[in-house]
């Protein structure tokens, strides 16, 4: 590469400016996310940056413009095959909108709260323009520092109730009344349930959406645990369902990665015809639910609608400084697969 800037080697948007023959002004603008720019010019100075080797220097620009142009991803764990294909759509969403991400992990319950909110406290140390957190709780105190600082926090896939902030969720308590409805129309009696952790609104929603919807009919939950979302803990509470006197006919698990360790568990370990003796519902869709060693039905999360409405609520709270405490909620679709049976539609 040719030297430039008087033999520093280093490549400027005045170098840059030169060749194009624009100003250096339209050379920032080109380079700015969104910024009003011809194609015309966007393609000269694009030419000349990559004749030169000009990349933007975006730390010295987000001293300039007070924007990092980063989003900070607080997630509980990646265990979940949910998260990993939502983090890599969030991901996507915000680049075309010309920001990036930092993952950070942290705990899910309450015995980590003051571990997310340390790790909240680094992203904040980052100035990064906004947060996003998938499935995770945050303290009061936290929350109150984050609004004082002006910094945009959206909850995905979790509702914390009284915190102001916004969330985006699926339709929990919908989908929850969708599964049992479809269970009782197939002719199920004994039905159960083994939810997510109780302590999360997602767990929770899914599961009093369940049980309501049966009430509504005249039923009443067989069995029920708190299956924590963790596979393990699933995988004992379905041993100990299918073992008592009258075991249930379906059970209902709170996601997708608890009932593919349920399904596991009985055809392979008990020996239970899943879906003979009993059928087995899970809620999220992940990739795997519909690999024919599973089959799997389950309320579907309308993952790609859910990031699309979590980065245009952030982007407006960033952009607009519109208020937050915007909830948004999406209601999925039951996909029927070979895991439960149903009756026909129609």
């Amino acid at each position: 590469m040719t030297e430039q800037n008087g033999g520093t080697g280093k490549v400027t948007s005045t170098d840059v400016a030169q060749r194009a023959g624009v100003s250096q002004s339209a050379v920032s603008r080109v380079f700015t996310p969104g910024a009003s720019v011809s194609k015309k010019m966007a393609a000269r100075v694009h030419e000349a940056a990559d004749a030169l080797g000009y990349r933007p220097n975006v730390l010295a620009r987000s001293l300039i413009t007070g924007r990092s142009r980063i989003i900070g991803l607080v997630v509980a764990y990646l265990d979940n095959p949910f998260y990993p294909d939502a983090l890599e759509k969030l991901s996507a969403a915000l680049q075309e909108k010309g920001y990036h991400i930092l993952i950070f992990l942290a705990g899910n319950s309450r015995d980590h709260v003051d571990e997310v909110d340390e790790v909240v406290q680094n992203l904040m140390d980052y100035q990064v323009d906004g947060i996003i957190t998938a499935s995770i709780n945050l303290s009061g105190e936290l929350t109150d520092r984050c609004r004082a600082a002006g910094l945009p926090v959206l909850l995905f896939n979790r509702g914390i109730e009284g915190s102001g902030l916004s969330a985006v969720t699926s339709a929990n308590r919908v989908g929850g009344a969708m599964v049992a409805d479809a269970l009782l129309d197939a002719g199920h009696r004994r039905i159960a349930t083994i939810s997510g952790w109780l302590g999360a609104s997602t767990g929770r929603d899914r599961r009093d959406g369940f049980v309501a919807a049966l009430k509504a009919r005249g039923a009443a939950v067989h069995a029920e645990a708190d299956g924590m979302f963790k596979r393990e803990i699933a995988a004992e509470a379905a041993r100990t369902m299918m073992a008592s006197a009258q075991p249930p006919d379906a059970i209902f698990v709170g996601n997708d990665h608890m009932a593919l360790a349920v399904m596991d568990t009985l055809r392979f370990e008990m020996g239970v015809d899943v879906p003979g003796e009993v059928s087995i519902i899970g809620y999220d869709d992940v990739p795997m639910a519909a690999w024919p060693s599973y089959n799997l039905t389950t309320l579907r999360q309308p993952v790609n609608r859910m990031v699309e409405a979590a980065v245009r609520t952030l982007l407006a709270e960033i952009e607009t400084g519109r208020t937050p405490g915007t909830r948004v909620e999406i209601e999925g679709e039951l996909i029927r697969r070979a895991s439960a049976r149903l009756s026909p539609l129609g």
